[in-house]
């Protein structure tokens, strides 16, 4: 009697063991999706862009940054590919944009 209760433990062992891994493993998931949650809803908002840094352009809205610049990304989120943040003020990337005479990009 003793020996089949014990095979039976030894039968049960790897199932139970693998049921409170995946149990403990599920509770650390969600731990970790609760503290990112909280950590992206305590995160600042990004200011709006000052009105001077953006200007409408029909067809594109409000791009940021020096339209001017061939780095330009002509985007409402990012300035440019070498400078994203900014500022374009003094920015020692500036390269003028060159058009053809029908106003065209080269």
């Amino acid at each position: 009697m003793l020996i089949a209760l014990l095979i039976i433990f030894i039968g049960l062992a790897p199932w139970l063991l693998s049921l409170w891994v995946m149990r403990s493993a599920e509770s650390q998931a969600s731990q970790r999706i609760a503290a990112a949650r909280l950590a992206v809803a305590n995160r600042p908002l990004r200011t709006q862009l000052a009105t001077d840094d953006r200007t409408y352009i029909q067809g594109l809205g409000y791009p940021i940054g020096d339209i001017t610049c061939e780095y330009n990304a002509r985007s409402n989120y990012i300035r440019c590919a070498v400078n994203p943040s900014g500022p374009c003020v003094d920015c020692h990337y500036y390269q003028p944009r060159t058009l053809d005479v029908r106003g065209e990009k080269i």
